[in-house]
């Protein structure tokens, strides 16, 4: 596993624990005690750095490569899945993937956007960006759940959308306009749910929902720190003060109002225990959908409306 600058600590005390469940019994250590003494110091300290990350260590979590990712969620938690590929204009864009399937035992559509977990998976994913077929397939999608009176699950995970000039050509600015168009316009639950990355307008094309969730160590943001520190400050190491200046945590987008529930993630974040996070996620949703399920296409409408119509004025306490 790749290990975090700040969490160093905590790997070395991994790498004692490992070594000591290679040693013989005829060892003259009391191995069994040894390794539950440094594994309750290991939770201690994973507490200690976890309780109290800055913003920029936030988006090292948030981006780290063993994270899962849109695809790991599908496996886990849909039942009865059935892939969905195309725009029918264009191509199939890789970047996005998603169908149809269950979901706690009720029928929805589900996609995200898909970063891969190796080279070869993050080429041809294009590492979750996508380009305007992309947003396009997931007009399509929501669409289709629409006209079938089905919920919609987005997984929101994206540096942002492709910026090449070939997304440029092929409309990605009007791409990502129509698919936050259509977000606004289905009459059925649309529940996104931000569970890495959620980078500028590729992320809210597929997020403009009734009740939005975001993993706690997860990070929503019209830019990246990166850019812009590089554009305020003129220095890309000035991304750790441009990731506070941004309110880019779950605490603070909740405080604001742009999203509507924190998911917590396993002790030293989704990385460690994929599955427990994929399994809270999954808790959240069907939570979420029970609680959509009695309103009629028109109340769900208007309240998603008055939502974001009403974003911006709530200011941090």
């Amino acid at each position: 596993m790749q290990v975090l600058d700040f969490e160093k600590s905590v790997a070395e005390l991994e790498s004692k624990i490992e070594e000591l469940r290679h040693l013989t019994d005829n060892s003259t250590v009391n191995i069994a005690d040894e390794v539950t003494r440094l594994q309750d110091k290991v939770q201690k300290q994973l507490r200690g750095i976890y309780g109290k990350l800055t913003p920029s260590q936030i988006v090292q979590v948030a981006r780290h490569p063993q994270r899962p990712h849109a695809l790991a969620y599908i496996k886990q938690l849909v039942t009865d899945f059935t892939p969905l590929a195309g725009d029918r204009v264009f191509a199939e864009d890789h970047a996005i993937v998603g169908g149809l399937g269950r979901i706690g035992g009720r029928a929805c559509v589900i996609f995200g956007q898909e970063r891969g977990h190796d080279t070869e998976s993050r080429l041809f994913h294009n590492f979750g960006m996508a380009k305007p077929e992309g947003y396009r397939k997931a007009q399509r999608l929501m669409e289709l759940a629409a006209r079938f009176s089905l919920p919609v699950i987005t997984l929101v995970d994206t540096s942002g959308a492709f910026p090449g000039i070939d997304a440029e050509a092929r409309g990605q600015a009007q791409a990502i306009a129509r698919s936050i168009e259509v977000c606004l316009s289905i009459n059925v639950p649309l529940i996104p749910v931000v569970i890495g990355e959620g980078g500028s307008g590729g992320a809210i094309a597929i997020a403009a929902g009734d009740r939005i969730l975001m993993m706690e160590h997860a990070i929503y943001s019209v830019i990246s720190p990166e850019g812009c520190a590089s554009i305020l400050w003129r220095s890309r190491d000035a991304a750790p003060e441009a990731a506070a200046a941004l309110h880019l945590t779950a605490r603070d987008l909740h405080e604001l109002g742009v999203i509507d529930a924190i998911i917590p993630e396993p002790l030293g974040g989704a990385h460690r225990h994929p599955e427990k996070a994929i399994e809270a996620v999954g808790e959240a949703i069907v939570q979420s959908l029970a609680s959509l399920s009695d309103l009629d296409g028109a109340t769900l409408l208007e309240r998603r409306h008055a939502k974001f119509l009403g974003m911006g004025q709530r200011g941090l306490s």
